[in-house]
């Protein structure tokens, strides 16, 4: 089983030819292979505690993979500081970005998007 949301999850395959146009996406990745990791091993031992719904971490890996590691980050932390105990909750998706060109591998990795 993944941690990621099944949403997250695509059927990109890293060529040899990508490393070089895929260095400007490495900190979007760092941060995407630290909240794969929290929700592993951390997020498991809170249970459903959030008022949300997708969890504060699937929309955390939904904002980063979408927006980039500084945008994506700053609206998770948006949305952690959103969800407390009088907060309605309800259903908060991230807003898909309107010119996303990347390809997700199945290990939720953002990688260029094939021309060919």
């Amino acid at each position: 089983m993944s941690a990621l949301p099944a949403t997250s999850i695509g059927t990109g395959r890293m060529q040899a030819r990508d490393v070089v146009r895929s260095i400007p996406l490495l900190p979007r990745n760092l941060v995407l292979g630290f909240l794969t990791a929290y929700r592993a091993v951390i997020s498991p031992l809170y249970g459903d505690v959030c008022a949300y719904y997708p969890s504060c971490s699937a929309y955390a890996v939904g904002a980063v993979q979408q927006h980039g590691a500084a945008r994506g980050t700053a609206m998770s932390v948006w949305r952690i500081l959103r969800c407390n105990p009088w907060t309605r909750g309800g259903v908060d998706d991230v807003r898909p970005h309107e010119h996303f060109r990347y390809d997700l591998t199945a290990r939720g990795f953002v990688i260029p998007a094939r021309k060919d």
